[in-house]
């Protein structure tokens, strides 16, 4: 993309807002433009979280990882666990780009890896600061988690 124009159209009669990108083809940075629109509209930090009987709203940056179990998808805390509404893949639409699929059942929150024990043969072990719970990275996604670990 040579240059990148910003129009601001505004309408009164307008009730919810849109964006349009107009472009010659989709290029890696219209994906990401349309990727940054997309979190900032979106609905973050607005999951619904249940256990039992109750509702429960925080920021989704207090997850450490999402993960399915038994048909259901499961928010873990460092002290509890929360069901969730959303599947897998939607959740990975709707969360910030700091949360990443590690395995075919797993997104981490990679702001909260304490420690990764690499395994060669198998799942790498990931551990949380303050907590007991662990997840694993399957080997496949091993190398994207690494790279999205290290400072930009």
């Amino acid at each position: 993309m040579n240059s990148l124009k910003v129009k601001i159209e505004i309408d009164p009669d307008i009730k919810d807002c849109e964006v349009t990108i107009r472009c010659a083809e989709v290029d890696s940075s219209v994906l990401g433009i349309q990727k940054l629109i997309t979190e900032a509209g979106s609905m973050r930090g607005q999951i619904s979280f249940f256990k039992d009987d109750a509702e429960f709203f925080f920021p989704v940056n207090n997850v450490l990882f999402f993960e399915t179990d038994g048909g259901h998808i499961w928010a873990h805390t460092a002290n509890d666990e929360f069901e969730v509404g959303y599947k897998l893949y939607e959740l990975e639409e709707l969360l910030p780009a700091y949360f990443m699929r590690i395995s075919k059942s797993t997104i981490l929150n990679t702001h909260k890896v304490y420690s990764i024990t690499k395994n060669l043969t198998g799942a790498s072990k990931i551990e949380f600061s303050g907590t007991h719970k662990i997840v694993y990275c399957s080997r496949n996604y091993y190398k994207a988690l690494k790279d999205g670990l290290r400072p930009q």
